[in-house]
This record gives structure tokens, C-alpha cells and sequence, in this order.
């Protein structure tokens, strides 16, 4: 008998004995006579409601359970999950159980994980995490449609950035996509940019052109590393996906389709210019992506920080912030582990 019941039990007790009522008792306690008549009796000292045992009238047997298990290993059912195997069986006049219960037992036994004949879904792991701490160490590289005037005609935009400093490095429109090309336009950057072998990591997403034969032999021969987006996860190329929307968010980006390709080359010239030259950039704190690939953002960025603690000298009771933060982005991440990390490396940079 629980403590609570002998408790209560002896509270009515004592208070019968002196002389109250033992309906009225149990009316103020919050229990019926019934019910203390009934913890009374010797077989009811234990609460029956905690060691009661209830058994399904329609609880499977033991060997209904084993002949679904059976029947479910079967050359013409072993492939086909439970949903198949109970209409399948049903087509040849023979009911075996629902299919909750070839699920339940299947499940227990460990045998519903994957019984299609078609193979299993492969885990693509995260890219490795990349760093580049100068530039000409991450190059980040994709292909973008750029719409002609006939319908569903397109030219092929090649544009390869350096993640470090944000420069485009290289790019060139063709009328087709190709891996040749794609390898073309590699071999012209690394010649202008003096790469030396081992020296950069290209980074792309799965197309054709970028893991072709040709682009790949031309990778190994410059001494370029790649590196490869997970299918179908355009996240894990950030730094293409970003430039591609600023391209084509861009105020002169064309209202109407391309005329032919030297209008097409030629429009992203002018944009490439300004991007590189003009386009103060907001993730290397505004200074201009070629300044940061000379190595000039240094310079720019402390003379902006002498300014604002002048300003700041003439009038602190305008700052009580202190100054916005100008100090260099030192380094930058493809596909962090976590985002957190690379603010954490910078502000101890």
C-alpha cells in the first residue's frame, strides 16, 4: 500500500473516532466511501492500475508474426516494401495481415530499412573548408546564361573570381558550354596572374564543363587543385552565386536579349571594369576588389580609421559607440564549418 493511501486512510480513522461521520470524512479528504471500502480489503493494497497487464485481443501470435517475416523474405517480396507486399498478396487471394502490421514487425525484426531494388541514397559529405588568407590562393569559378534573341538560344558566361580579394580574374562568353573552353580561359589566367603550380584552388559545382576530361588534365598539367560543390547544392558555391546576382541586378544589366555574342562580350567588359575598379565592396569594407588584389586596401582602410578617431577626437560626445570597425578582413572562407568561426579569426586577425 503507497504511503499517500495509508495516510489518508488513518486521517479518516482518527477523525471517526472522534466522532465525525466517515461519509462526511471522505467527502472533505476528496475520495468516495467506495473507494475507502475498497483500499480496505487486503487484495487491494497495491494500486491495480500500475501493475495491470493488458493483452490486444488482436495481438499477432508468435507464428503469425514469423510467416509475415516469412513471407516478406521471399524472392517476390524481399525487394518490395510492405505498402507492395500486402496488395501483391492480395492480387493471389491470400490475406496475411494489414500493413501497419508488416510495418511493425518488419520494423522490430530491422528489416524495412531500404527494401527497394534500387540503390540507396549515397551521403555526399560537405566540401572541405578552404581558407585564403592573400590573393591567387581560392579561385571560385561558374557558368551563367545570358539570354540572345532568339528563344531559347542563350550565351554561356565563364567568370572565375578570387574569393580573397572578390577580382574577377578572368572571364569570356561563348556560344556553347564547353569544357575545352573552360580550360582555355584557365590557362589564360594563370599566365597573366603568374600562378605557380600548387599555388590556387578552383572551386566550382558539379557541370560538365567543370569536371570534363579536357578541363581536368588541364587543371593537373597547370598544377591547379580542384575542389567540387555537392550536387544540386548551389550553397556551397556562395561567392559565384553572389556575383551572378550582382551582374544581373545591375541597373545596365540589358532589358532585352543580347543581339549577338560581341554585344554580349561586350557588356560584361564594361561591367567587369566596373566591378574590379569602382565597385567599393561591401564584405572587404568598401574598398575596391582590384585595391585588395594589389594589396592597396590596407593603406586605404588605416587612413579611413586615422580620420573617424580624428572626428571622433574633435567631438567624442558624438561617438558613444566608438568608431565603425575599417580594420583589414584578413581572411576568408569557402564552406566554413561554421560561420561563427570565420568572424572569430577575423577579429583576432
Amino acid at each position: 500500500m503507497s504511503k499517500d493511501r495509508e495516510a489518508i486512510m488513518d486521517s479518516i480513522k482518527q477523525a471517526t473516532e472522534s466522532g465525525a461521520r466517515q461519509s462526511q470524512a471522505c467527502e472533505v479528504i476528496g475520495i468516495s466511501a467506495k473507494t475507502l471500502q475498497r483500499w480496505s480489503y487486503p487484495d487491494n493494497a497495491q494500486d491495480s492500475r500500475q501493475t495491470a497487464v493488458h493483452h490486444p485481443v488482436n495481438k499477432l501470435t508468435s507464428f503469425e508474426r514469423k510467416r509475415i517475416i516469412t513471407i516478406a523474405n521471399e524472392p517476390a517480396y524481399e525487394h518490395l516494401p510492405p505498402s507492395k507486399i500486402v496488395p501483391k498478396l492480395a492480387d493471389t487471394g491470400r490475406y496475411i495481415a494489414s500493413e501497419s502490421s508488416f510495418y511493425r514487425v518488419l520494423k522490430a525484426e530491422k528489416q524495412l530499412k531500404h527494401r527497394e531494388s534500387s540503390k540507396p541514397a549515397k551521403r555526399v559529405n560537405k566540401p572541405k573548408a578552404l581558407t585564403a588568407t592573400a590573393p591567387n590562393q581560392i579561385y571560385s569559378w561558374d557558368i551563367t546564361y545570358l539570354p540572345s534573341v532568339v528563344k531559347g538560344v542563350f550565351f554561356y558566361l565563364y567568370l572565375v573570381m578570387d574569393i580573397y580579394s572578390r577580382k574577377i580574374v578572368g572571364w569570356q562568353v561563348y556560344e556553347e558550354e564547353s569544357s575545352a573552353l573552360a580550360a582555355d580561359l584557365m590557362t589564360d589566367i594563370c599566365q597573366r596572374e603568374a600562378i605557380q603550380r600548387q599555388q590556387v584552388i578552383l572551386h566550382s559545382d558539379n557541370g560538365s564543363p567543370m569536371k570534363g576530361a579536357t578541363m581536368l588534365a588541364t587543371l593537373q598539367e597547370l598544377g591547379i587543385i580542384p575542389s567540387f560543390s555537392r550536387p544540386s547544392v548551389s550553397n556551397d558555391n556562395p561567392f559565384s552565386e553572389s556575383l551572378f546576382r550582382t551582374l544581373k541586378y545591375r541597373p545596365e544589366y540589358p532589358d532585352k536579349p543580347f543581339e549577338d555574342l560581341a554585344a554580349a562580350r561586350l557588356w560584361v567588359q564594361g561591367f567587369a571594369e566596373w566591378y574590379n575598379f569602382e565597385h567599393l565592396h561591401s564584405a572587404i569594407h568598401f574598398v575596391t576588389p582590384n585595391q585588395r588584389h594589389q594589396g592597396d586596401d590596407e593603406e586605404i582602410l588605416a587612413k579611413r580609421k586615422e580620420v573617424y578617431l580624428l572626428a571622433k577626437s574633435l567631438h567624442p560626445e558624438r561617438w558613444s559607440c566608438g568608431i565603425r570597425k575599417w580594420d583589414r578582413v584578413k581572411v576568408v572562407f569557402l564552406n566554413p564549418e561554421k560561420y561563427k568561426s570565420e568572424k572569430k579569426l577575423n577579429k583576432v586577425a
